[in-house]
């Protein structure tokens, strides 16, 4: 009996799907095989710049005694938004084009769950205020005025932030009114990625965003998918550096995809570097972004734009006083 057209039409699909099975391993064995690896290899805490590196020792703290990761990035990060040395996060850091603070902050946890806030003034923890956001609201995100009255009705304590450092600086930058290039002082998120003894991996970040920009500018850092993003059936990643280019190519949810197709973390950051030079062919040198990522078998990686500039603090068993290192660059 002769086969129909319907019959033919569905072998060809058929076969189809088989090559495709065949030629793309990777997607559901690949993370059946990095999920089954994640407790192996011990608490793990990763974080972007030099700075991170006391904040990996807090995490890392609450990860040495059977705490979530959950709660070792939301400790972790937190000395670093209470840290008037370091002018690119919370407390002390740099004001707009107005003389205003305002903080932007994510969390996100194995599960998936997420809290954000954007455009938060007067709250030294917005990672905090997030976290609240995620487990006490149906919303991911909340931003302005809005955001301060749920931290206040949440038992956040209102307070000034703003000091005189932080006042001195905007001060002597209204001279000149031009947005300063970036750098670690003046345009550097915290990011933090952690593994915990479950395997269960968290990741959150905290800013308060580029230096002197237009009141009610948002960069990526409270942003799930450009800032941070988690899957704990395959990791996570983070950014640091000029969030207009790192939203335009969703590099956190990027480089997690990737992951999941069987890239290398470091290959992974890489790429999502690589898609912000393609968007940004004449400008790219001058844009400042780095990468962090931690996969579920426990394996890091990162990458940055510019030599020598990109640099992320390691702590687990091999390295437990923590360790920073110059992550490799598009501009070598």
């Amino acid at each position: 009996m002769g086969m129909t057209r319907r019959t033919m039409l569905g072998l060809a699909i058929s076969g189809f799907v088989a090559k495709a099975s065949i030629r793309h391993p990777n997607n559901q064995s690949n993370n059946q095989q990095i999920s089954s690896l994640g407790s192996e290899f011990g608490p793990k805490v990763i974080s972007t710049w030099p700075f991170g590196i006391d904040a990996n020792a807090n995490a890392m703290d609450v990860l040495s005694k059977g705490g979530s990761s959950l709660d070792a990035v939301e400790h972790g990060v937190r000395i670093t938004e209470a840290d008037p040395t370091v002018t690119s996060v919370g407390y002390n850091g740099s004001l707009d084009r107005d003389g205003h603070l305002t903080l932007d902050a994510c969390i996100m946890d194995h599960r998936g769950m997420c809290g954000s806030v954007a455009c938060l003034e007067h709250i030294k923890h917005p990672i905090s205020v997030a976290r609240a956001i995620m487990e006490k609201t149906p919303h991911v995100m909340l931003v302005g005025q809005g955001a301060l009255e749920f931290a206040v009705s949440q038992g956040f304590t209102k307070e000034n932030i703003v000091t005189e450092d932080a006042i001195r600086r905007w001060e002597e930058w209204k001279q000149s009114n031009a947005i300063p290039p970036p750098t670690p002082e003046n345009h550097d998120t915290i990011g933090l990625l952690a593994m915990d003894s479950n395997g269960n991996i968290s990741g959150a970040c905290t800013t308060s965003g580029l230096s002197y920009k237009l009141p009610g500018r948002v960069g990526d850092s409270p942003l799930i998918g450009p800032g941070l993003y988690v899957d704990n059936e395959v990791g996570a990643a983070t950014a640091t550096g000029v969030g207009e280019a790192i939203i335009r190519v969703v590099g956190s949810f990027l480089i997690v995809e990737l992951m999941r197709s069987g890239m290398e973390p470091e290959m992974a950051c890489k790429e999502a570097v690589k898609r912000i030079v393609k968007k940004h062919p004449e400008q790219h040198a001058s844009l400042q972004v780095g990468f962090i990522a931690l996969r579920k078998d426990g394996k890091t990686g990162a990458y940055g734009m510019r030599k020598g500039e990109f640099s992320y603090s390691l702590t687990d068993g091999a390295n437990p006083k923590g360790k920073v290192i110059t992550a490799p660059s598009w501009l070598d």
